[in-house]
């Protein structure tokens, strides 16, 4: 009686004529790097380390040096002290505006850029991902090439058109759009729109069509899906791409810099910081040190906690497009 345990299955064979062949697998062992090809990336890293953080010691260093140099003598210059940070959250700019104004201008404009550019970008992409319509495939390559323009090519264009339009708003009275946080707004959107409906609508390929499809057998429409389905499941690409345009909006120069004239029609951070620079060598440095320490850290910070979540909705995002 033959049992179980003696029958040994054969290995797959695969014929070509008449000589049987066997295919095998083969395996490589995981490969180790080796003594010198370790020491030599280590050396590549604390390279790449230290190119990255010699600005920010200098920025801090210059900071805490009370002789307003260009070039600080060391990591801690002699008599280092805050009283730069004083001044400069006492009376940032020889304008009449403070520096909580100041802040609170830059984050209205950023949450401004940030709302706009996800309310509008979520529903494109979806109406990309979701809908086949005429000419998809061209507007698709339009926003790519109007995502690749930098952003000064478009200033020229946007003053024109912003400088035309003028309103009446209840409680706000006559209000020129070019000369506002407003018009400031749409013109940053304007940039950050395209990236946001490329990233959101790579995301939304991602999430399976079958949900939508199921929530429809149960009586859902397509707003209602839309709604209670596709918005809870996409919250790390609408986080991401919320958080990269309030990025936009509170670094932005160039439009605030062109658009405003005055500081009382919403001067920035970013604004007040470029008039601290002085002509021929008269740049209060440890001034500026401080202020550009206090401009970058809120979003620094938040990054910095948050870089997990952030790097890795944006890389879910581009891999469907």
């Amino acid at each position: 009686m033959v049992q179980s345990t003696d029958i040994i299955p054969a290995p797959p064979l695969t014929t070509t004529g008449s000589r049987p062949l066997i295919k095998y697998r083969s395996r490589s062992p995981r490969g180790r790097l080796t003594p010198g090809r370790q020491l030599l990336l280590q050396v590549l890293c604390l390279l790449i380390t230290a190119t990255v953080l010699f600005p920010i010691l200098w920025i801090f260093s210059l900071a805490l040096d009370p002789r307003n140099l260009a070039r600080p003598d060391g990591l801690i210059p002699p008599g280092a002290s805050l009283e730069a940070f004083g001044r400069v959250i006492a009376k940032p700019t020889s304008d009449d505006i403070g520096l909580l104004e100041l802040a609170r201008n830059s984050f209205l404009l950023a949450s401004f850029v940030a709302v706009f550019s996800v309310g509008i970008g979520v529903l494109a992409a979806y109406a990309f991902s979701r809908l086949r319509f005429r000419g998809r495939e061209l507007l698709m390559i339009v926003i790519l090439g109007v995502l690749m323009l930098p952003a000064v090519a478009t200033i020229a264009p946007l003053f024109i058109m912003l400088n035309s339009i003028k309103l009446d708003l209840p409680f706000f009275g006559h209000v020129a759009i070019r000369t506002s946080l407003i018009g400031v707004g749409l013109a940053i959107v304007s940039g950050t729109l395209p990236f946001a409906i490329w990233n959101l609508k790579g995301y939304l390929d991602t999430i399976p069509k079958e949900l939508e499809e199921a929530a429809a057998v149960d009586g859902c429409t397509r707003n209602q899906s839309f709604l209670k389905i596709v918005l809870p499941l996409a919250t790390p690409a609408l986080a991401v791409t919320g958080f990269l345009g309030f990025i936009a909006g509170w670094t932005d120069f160039y439009f605030v810099s062109i658009f405003l004239n005055s500081p009382g029609q919403g001067f920035t951070l970013s604004l007040a910081l470029n008039k601290m620079v002085g002509a021929f060598g008269q740049t209060p440095w440890s001034d500026f040190a401080a202020f550009a320490i206090l401009f970058a850290a809120p979003v620094s910070i938040v990054f910095f906690f948050f870089q997990r979540y952030i790097v890795g909705g944006l890389a879910v995002g581009g891999v469907k497009g």
